[in-house]
């Protein structure tokens, strides 16, 4: 993670993988243990890809995604919940509700529910 983000830390925030590097990074100190450190790089990954790739709706539902697993982690579950709504009603709005993908998501929704 730290060696990806600090790879292309130094290009313009617009640069792709800069973005990129920026989710892996948040990915990585989640994974590891550091769901506190990791949700300031994931809510700004998810704003600049909001910012500068808003035509590009799966990296953008995958880093909402990515967002939402780290504020379950921190017991932030009614955030975490709206997000996970809102990516099962775009996945089904946009590939229909029998798709893998859409199905995924409320497979996901539903286990939030619980």
């Amino acid at each position: 993670g730290w060696a990806c983000w600090k790879t292309y830390l130094s290009r313009p925030e617009t640069d792709g993988y800069r973005c990129d590097a920026m989710g892996i990074l948040g990915i990585a100190l989640r994974q590891n243990g550091r769901p506190e450190e990791a949700l300031p790089v994931l809510e700004a990954n998810l704003a600049l890809r909001r910012r500068y790739w808003s035509h590009e709706e799966k990296s953008i539902l995958v880093a909402q995604t990515s967002l939402a697993n780290c504020l379950g982690d921190l017991g932030r579950l009614d955030e975490a919940l709206v997000l996970v709504r809102g990516i099962y009603a775009r996945r089904a709005a946009t590939l229909g509700v029998s798709h893998v993908d859409a199905i995924l998501s409320g497979c996901t929704l539903a286990i939030s529910l619980n």
